[in-house]
């Protein structure tokens, strides 16, 4: 959380530090006085999971609709897990056996949100949360209550339903009632190690093709259209040819840019080279995009709905807002440019937590690892080892120079040995934690040996393992909420410190934004500077504010893409035009 960049004023189109090739908008008497190229009611700008989402309940309501995507849709939705944050009592909850409420989610996730929405839309989130499932379930997607009931921060594919939060922590379950909220989308066929998104998005996608959602891909939008009264009318986007050398080529270089990015998850060694390469193909595709490129206007009859995506794989905008994290590596797709919240930037939206950025450190599996103790560049303990990796990676880059140094004794080192060559745990898990245990990590027979090779301050050091084996010994409550079976002593050397700091070489951190427009929270329409709606334009998904803002849990991005995006359409088809 960068506070400076987000305490200065905000840039405008062809600001120093716009960084983006969003335009300022064009300006019309009236949508009349336009010859438009198409038109509908509701124009969805970015067709992953918020705008399919919007696009099929419009659909039900309604409305006509076309979804402008820039490359063929799906976005992070469709390269992600495939978790969708669900409570309440679904019905792969009630399969597996599992009780909870909504007032027990709602409960957990105050605690996560931290007032990031109001309680009143916190409150409805849970509510509808059963009713999303099923929605989604009536579209298609596939869930069953194959229930993992430990903690992970990702189950083996034997499993379908499992605590993808924090809500197993004693400090979270003193408050509410924990309940595995984790459902994963089933796909017939996996043929690489990331992309179980597909059995949230595709089924989706068809279901929105049959209600006769038009989409047009490869087409980016670089303006929305307003007219005198400052109502956004339509949008401006440049469309690719289907026919013709260059747009075969372009059309070639963008999927083999788009396999790279899905060949690895970004734990994998080796991503961050082909996410390099990826990023080349993309830029000679935006080349071509910029030569061959034909501007067609779309009308929007009733609204815009922006849901084109985060912005971490915009580079200056990272550095400009939340340098601290420049060095994770971007978690998403390369549409994650910020393109989405700069359009309602350009009509006057305003933006809030651009400096907020998520960054996973998972180390569970190998759940030695989370028995363990992480310490920072002192050698201080700093955080319950057993969260979730967000709720581990925040305090570890904002408030401790992203250092994670993870110290066991010989007897556990040989314990996560043995758990990362378990059939348990999947490739992306194991494969990285046996090459940082193998190669990224330093070993000595002491403490204060172990300490000199790290470059932790010794006293600092040593009293951190001295109070860990005080607890391990005595069960005594832990000062950071770490339950009492789980805490292993370091007691036996040698012992060991696996670096997985932000810039260890074998701990790739994965990072994403969080922060975007400022939102109605109970119409999804974007605020202006002065607090009131901007007339036919609506932000869902991670171009807006929403329930996943504050922090992450596994699914929860999804659930609001689903909630925000529904929500965008509904407000589009109740709003008098």
């Amino acid at each position: 959380m960068t506070e400076d960049a987000s305490s200065r004023p905000e840039p405008r189109p062809g600001d120093a530090h716009w960084f983006s090739d969003v335009e300022a908008p064009l300006r019309v008497e009236s949508a009349e006085a336009v010859a438009w190229d198409r038109s509908a009611d509701l124009v969805v700008v970015g067709y992953g999971g918020a705008g399919v989402a919007a696009a099929l309940q419009a659909r039900e309501d309604g409305l006509s609709v076309i979804a402008i995507d820039r490359f063929a849709g799906g976005g992070a939705t469709r390269i992600n897990g495939g978790i969708f944050y669900g409570g309440g009592g679904t019905p792969a909850q009630k399969e597996a056996g599992v009780e909870d409420t909504p007032e027990d989610m709602f409960r957990y996730l105050q605690m996560e949100t931290q007032g990031v929405v109001g309680d009143d839309t916190l409150r409805r989130f849970c509510e509808t949360s059963v009713d999303n499932a099923e929605w989604l379930a009536r579209h298609g997607v596939r869930f069953e209550g194959r229930l993992y009931a430990k903690k992970t921060s990702y189950p083996h594919t034997d499993y379908s339903l499992y605590h993808s939060d924090n809500s197993l922590a004693p400090r979270y379950k003193a408050v509410a009632k924990p309940a595995a909220r984790g459902h994963r989308a089933l796909v017939d066929k996996l043929d690489a190690p990331m992309g179980y998104g597909k059995g949230l998005y595709d089924p989706l996608r068809a279901s929105a093709d049959r209600a006769g959602v038009e989409c047009l891909s490869s087409a980016t939008v670089r303006r929305l259209v307003i007219d005198v009264t400052g109502r956004v009318v339509g949008v401006s986007m440049t469309e690719m040819p289907v026919d013709g050398a260059d747009a075969k080529r372009y059309a070639k270089l963008v999927k083999a840019a788009t396999a790279l990015v899905l060949r690895l998850p970004p734990a994998m060694p080796g991503s961050g080279l082909l996410g390099k390469i990826a990023a080349g193909k993309f830029a000679k595709a935006r080349e071509i995009e910029q030569r061959i490129g034909v501007t067609r206007l779309v009308q929007a009859k009733r609204g815009v709905c922006l849901s084109a995506g985060g912005f971490i794989f915009n580079r200056e905008m990272v550095r400009h807002y939340a340098p601290k994290y420049l060095m994770g590596m971007p978690l998403g797709t390369p549409g994650d440019n910020g393109s989405g919240i700069r359009l309602g930037q350009s009509v006057g939206g305003t933006v809030t937590r651009l400096h907020h950025i998520s960054a996973w450190r998972f180390i569970n599996p190998p759940i030695a690892w989370a028995q363990g103790m992480v310490v920072n560049g002192r050698g201080k303990r700093y955080v319950n080892e057993m969260l979730y990796g967000a709720s581990i990676g925040m305090p570890m880059v904002e408030e401790n120079e992203g250092a994670c140094w993870i110290i066991l004794d010989d007897e556990q080192r040989r314990k996560a040995m043995a758990q990362a060559k378990d059939k348990g745990a999947l490739p992306f898990q194991a494969y990285p934690a046996m090459m940082a245990m193998w190669l990224g990590a330093k070993k000595a027979s002491t403490l204060d040996g172990l300490a000199k090779k790290c470059g932790f301050d010794q006293a600092a050091f040593s009293k951190s393992v001295e109070d860990y084996n005080q607890l391990a010994a005595t069960r005594m409550p832990d000062p950071f909420g770490k339950g009492p079976d789980d805490i292993a002593p370091v007691r036996k050397g040698p012992f060991h410190a696996i670096n997985m700091s932000i810039d260890a070489k074998l701990g790739f951190l994965p990072v994403l934004s969080l922060g975007g427009l400022k939102v109605d929270e109970d119409s999804g329409a974007v605020l202006d500077g002065a607090g009131a709606p901007i007339a036919g334009l609506y932000a869902a998904g991670r171009n807006a504010v929403g329930v996943c803002s504050n922090i992450y849990v596994s699914g929860l991005s999804v659930a609001d893409c689903v909630f925000s995006g529904r929500r965008a359409a509904r407000s589009t088809a109740a709003a008098q035009v």
